[in-house]
């Protein structure tokens, strides 16, 4: 019988990395977004925009962090047998994302340790890293997934 999940806890040692995405942001999302999530002047408006310390229109922080899980999910997520999250450790927004700005995002395991309290598990600490075109990076978070584990733990 056929595994319900393609990836588990034991398919992200220390060290696997992944690059997936590659999501082009318009001028009309950008607005959309931040009207509903995040209205400050330089994400809804491009007048105020030009007028900020941003010099144009830019996307919200929180839509780009949203964009980024949007493409882990397309890309490998949604086929990992996960538990979801306890949280993230460390947000940076380190450039402006721009209407026109093409994104992937770059995933980096940097901790995989199994749960003593819940054997059935394994938790992984990521290094996201939200890039653009320019290969600029945008984003930068640290987080931490749970992740079921093939064999339920059962062997140590």
């Amino acid at each position: 019988m056929p595994e319900p999940f393609k990836y588990y806890w034991e398919d992200f040692p220390v060290g696997r990395v992944r690059e997936v995405g590659g999501v082009t942001v318009s001028r009309e999302e950008i607005v959309a977004f931040a009207r509903q999530f995040d209205p400050q002047p330089f994400h809804v408006d491009e007048q105020a925009g030009r007028q900020s310390i941003f010099g144009g229109l830019i996307a919200s922080g929180w839509h780009t962090c949203a964009l980024a899980m949007k493409m882990l999910c397309d890309g490998y997520l949604l086929e990992t047998a996960s538990a979801g999250s306890p949280g993230v450790d460390e947000l940076r927004w380190l450039k402006p994302v721009r209407p026109g700005d093409t994104l992937r995002v770059r995933i980096e395991v940097i901790e995989a340790r199994p749960l003593a309290s819940r054997p059935e598990l394994g938790l992984i600490r990521n290094r996201w890293e939200v890039k653009n075109q320019r290969d600029e990076t945008v984003l930068r978070m640290d987080g931490s997934a749970m992740i079921r584990r093939r064999d339920g733990g059962k062997r140590g």
